[in-house]
This record gives structure tokens, sequence and C-alpha cells, in this order.
């Protein structure tokens, strides 16, 4: 489904111009070269996952879609590059007509990965491939390690509700996507409004501290809230003294108050104090939420606690300390010439210091066990196993330069709780410990 059809805006502006300088310069001598035509492909993976990860999350797929739809070089553009004098008049004119009409083929949005997975096949002419990898990358590094710290809270907090509350914490449009990618990762809502309009994701929210400092007693904050908002509404309790915030919440919503967020001290300890005041004061249905610097270990830590939702912000933004996956975007086969029917020649980097790449167009199949659990992440060139045949993971998102595989976050978010799910138990555990899948690789021809 396009997202036009869920009602929400999909017009981004340009992407033409987040790429690196690089990019440019290598067009301009492959048009000379004459090897711009060429057949190529390029993939994006990472050689690790960051250190104590048991799998990756693929998260912003979407964004790449409308990336590369949107990747157009307009008069401003072409007339920034020409003063600058990035690249000639020749490539200049070359660039006011580019489109992308080759293929992207792609882990779905929300499926998991591993080391050396060919999360994404980008397939063309080199000059029209190449221009696309600093986007792809940037949008891909950084969605996927929110979506994968969002999964190790979700995975922590358990049936527990969590919100994405940070917005204040980054860069304003990098917490859009932060909060996209939150979504993915299995949090049920966010505190971002942009996020809430653009991708229609619930958005949640009552009060802050500042609102009960503005008035001049505690009381008279709450009265105020509860005569705007509703009994049902959400009070914060740790303002001044938890103990009597929360008899004067009960007392003035009565037992039907919503929840009461508790943002400071022994979240372990206050909360059990406060489950047992509201149970005292008849309040038994009034929720407690939690928040304060809270990360996967936090919540985990607070899985016998009281607690009925958690509120996460700097943590996961900022991919609880990994904000990248080190994902790359390698050419691994081409063409010997132009000429649309030439076979692909398998290419890689031979490098010193782990950057070592393997050749060949791939595919990706997951092999199962007997109980059906994921036992292996095979990738292999040239023909696939006959029992892989049905497990394969790339799907085809773009199709010469049409875009197939436009889909709605809820569908993106629930193949990730199933992909989960289907990997051993080990990977929802927080210790430290390598990839809970081991990469097998299957070397055939070059996949033309």
């Amino acid at each position: 489904m396009n997202t036009a059809d869920l009602g929400l805006p999909v017009d981004v502006p340009s992407t033409a111009l987040f790429t690196d300088h690089y990019e440019l310069t290598m067009l301009q001598a492959a048009l000379k070269a004459g090897t711009a035509g060429r057949r190529s492909v390029f993939e994006v993976f990472t050689r690790r996952l960051p250190e104590g990860r048991r799998y990756g999350v693929v998260a912003g797929t979407g964004r790449v879609l409308d990336a590369v739809e949107n990747f157009r070089f307009d008069e401003g553009l072409l007339a920034f590059l020409r003063e600058r004098r990035v690249v000639d008049e020749e490539t200049l004119s070359w660039l006011a007509s580019y489109r992308f009409s080759g293929d992207v083929w792609g882990y779905p949005e929300g499926e998991v990965y591993f080391p050396g997975s060919p999360i994404m096949r980008v397939e063309g002419s080199f000059a029209e491939c190449v221009l696309l990898e600093t986007v792809i990358l940037s949008i891909l590094n950084h969605d996927s390690a929110i979506a994968a710290a969002a999964s190790r809270m979700s995975s922590a907090a358990g049936d527990r509700p969590l919100i994405e509350m940070g917005a204040r914490r980054t860069h304003e449009l990098a917490a859009v996507a932060a909060s996209r990618a939150a979504y993915v990762g299995g949090f049920a809502s966010t505190s971002d409004l942009a996020a809430g309009f653009r991708y229609n994701i619930p958005t949640v929210g009552t009060a802050a501290h500042a609102f009960t400092l503005l008035h001049d007693s505690e009381r008279d904050a709450f009265r105020a809230q509860v005569e705007s908002l509703g009994r049902g509404t959400t009070l914060l309790v740790d303002t001044y003294d938890v103990t009597e915030a929360v008899r004067t919440a009960v007392d003035l919503a009565g037992p039907e108050l919503g929840a009461v967020r508790i943002d400071s001290g022994d979240l372990l300890l206050v909360a059990h104090r406060v489950r047992q005041q509201l149970d005292e004061l008849g309040a038994t249905n009034t929720k407690i939420i939690v928040t304060s610097d809270l990360d996967e270990y936090a919540i985990a830590s607070l899985a016998a606690a009281p607690v009925d939702a958690y509120g996460v912000g700097t943590q996961l933004v900022t991919g609880s300390g990994h904000p990248t996956c080190s994902m790359v975007y390698k050419l691994v086969a081409r063409a010997e010439s132009a000429d649309p029917g030439a076979p692909l020649v398998p290419v890689a980097k031979k490098s010193m210091g782990g950057k070592t790449s393997l050749g060949g167009r791939k595919w990706a199949a997951r092999r199962l066990d007997e109980e059906g659990v994921a036992e292996a992440e095979v990738v292999g060139t040239g023909p696939v196993p006959d029992e892989l045949v049905d497990r394969q993971l790339l799907v085809q998102l773009i199709k010469g330069g049409e875009v197939l595989a436009r889909e709605p976050l809820d569908a993106v978010r629930d193949r990730h709780a199933a992909a989960r799910a289907g990997l051993p138990l080990s990977a929802t555990q927080l210790s430290r410990g390598e990839p809970v899948l081991p990469t097998e690789y299957v070397q055939g021809g070059s996949g033309s």
C-alpha cells in the first residue's frame, strides 16, 4: 500500500545533495572513461554487529524508497554544483535528467539481519547506482541502530508498552526518523507530534515539572490539569514529595485517576511504594509510568516492579550506545562492458584489517531447525539450494525505477515481532554475546 493511501504526506525535499562530493567526481570520470554505463551491483551489508548485540534490525527501508524517488537535480542544485565547480558541464547535463531506473532488492523492513547479510542490493548502471550510496547508508545506518535498541528495550519490557520520548535529545529531523524506527522496534507511541503527523504513530503526553512549578501549589497544578484533561490524565508526582503528591492526586481525581509518572529517584523502590499507596487509597486501576534515562538494562531491572509503562528518550535515540550499524555499500559485481547483455563479473576489495568483501551478486536465506526455529543465515552466489528456495529473504523493492514495496508501518512493526520470535531464545538475552545465528557462505557463480 502506498502511504498516500493512508492519508499521510509523502513529499520530501530533493535528496540529490544528501551525498558525498566524490560520488559526483567518480561519475564524471566514469562518463569520460566510457564505463559509467556498465551494469553494476552494489550491496549494503555490515561485517559485524555492534559489540554485544545478538541480531540487527532492518529499518528505514520505506525512507530509502522515498529518498530514491526524490533524488532529482533541479536548477538550483545544478547551479550550486556549477558555481562550486564540483563537476563539468557534461556531467551536469547528465545529472539534469537523472532518474533511477534500476532495480532494488532487500530484506523487508522489520526483518532481522546478521554479519554479511545482503541487507539491500542496488542494480543498474554504475552511474545511477553510485550516486545513491551516501543517502542509502545514512538512512539505514541511523534507523537500523535505533530499531535495534528499541527491539532490545521492547523485549526487556515484555507486555508493558514503551513511549518514545527522545526528540529533545537529538537533531530535530533525526528525532522524527528515530520515532519511526522505534515504532518498528516495538515502541507503542511517541511524544513527537511531527512523527505522529508524518507516520501516523500514536502520540501521547500530559505535563512536565514546569507545569507544577508554574502554579502556587502542587494541588493547584493537579487541579488545573484534571479539570482540563479529565480524571484519566497522567499526573507527574516527583516534583516535590512523591508520597504527598500521590495523596493529592487521588484526592483530586479519585480512583479514576489514569496514571502517575515517576521521573527520578530509585525507580524500583519508589514504584513499589507508590503502588502500595495507590491501592490503599482505592486507586487500584491507576497505572504507574516511569521515565528517567532508561535503557534496556534499566527496563529489565524493573521487570518485577509494579510498573505499567516506560518512557525512554536519550538512550533510545542514541542507539543505546551504538548510534550506527557500520553498514557499507560495496560494488560486488559489474559487467565487462556497457553492452546490456554483458555478463556480470564478481569484484571485491582486498584489504588488510578485516575490510575484505565477498564478491558476486548474492542471495540470502534463513535455515530453520526441526522445531521451526532459525539456526543459520545462509548467504550465497549462484543457484539457491533447493531446500532454501522457499526461505529466501530478499524481496524486490524497486523494479525499473518504480517503487513496488511501500507498506503501512504497522505491517513492518508486526513483521519485526514475528522475525524476532523466530530466533533462538538467547537472542533476547541482554548479556554480551556473539550473533545468535552464524552466517554461512555458499559460493557459486556471479548470480548474473
